[in-house]
């Protein structure tokens, strides 16, 4: 699949330059907030460009374009990511993935130890470093996208195309800051990021 043009050029020079120390086992908090950086300035960018795209497009809600976004840095924190651009861009992708495989062996290290609370997730992550430590990497993603998603979406406006917030029975749209409100103020109202991305890159072409 072609990447999309949003792709092309989508800001994460902060997890680029992410510092790998894990002195105190700051690793794991030094993560979250490169990654939810590089997601604040990229949905600055988009939303910067958004009034451009419609004039020329028309029926892309700005939420929407911030998910795809969204869901493509998901796809990079958890190692799956399919875009490899031209030779420059392909040795700055390699050194990303360099310095999220040294993060994540740190905190697979600190979570791993055999203090006994560990037992379970011992037992968990338990030959995932040679696995490109999949396991982790996706739990990582799952216990922080809602806080990927604030940092992403606090200069937005307007609501989410699909009803997604609360239960299945009655859900509601996202509204204000392409959030859910209200004791589902917690949830993501996209699901993008479980979507292969290939897939994703179609539909937005499509």
């Amino acid at each position: 699949a072609c990447a999309p043009y949003r792709r092309l050029n989508l800001c994460n020079k902060n997890m680029e330059n992410m510092d790998t120390n894990n002195n105190d086992g700051k690793a794991k908090h030094n993560l979250l907030v490169d990654v939810c950086m590089a997601a604040n300035y990229e949905a600055q960018s988009l939303i910067r460009d958004h009034p451009k795209y419609q004039e020329k497009y028309g029926d892309s809600q700005i939420c929407t374009v911030l998910a795809r976004s969204f869901a493509d840095i998901g796809d990079i924190v958890r190692g799956r990511d399919l875009y490899s651009g031209n030779s420059k861009e392909k040795k700055q992708r390699k050194q990303l993935d360099d310095k999220l495989k040294e993060i994540f062996a740190k905190i697979h290290e600190d979570v791993t130890s055999t203090s006994g609370k560990n037992v379970a997730l011992k037992t968990r992550y338990e030959g995932d470093e040679a696995n490109n430590f999949f396991k982790l990497r996706e739990d990582w993603w799952t216990a922080n996208r809602s806080t990927v998603w604030k940092a992403m979406t606090c200069e937005a406006y307007g609501t989410y195309f699909h009803a997604t917030c609360g239960e299945s029975r009655s859900p509601s749209m996202a509204k204000n800051n392409c959030r859910c409100d209200g004791k589902d103020a917690h949830q993501v109202p996209t699901y993008f990021d479980y979507v292969p991305q290939y897939l994703r890159w179609f539909e937005e072409w499509a």
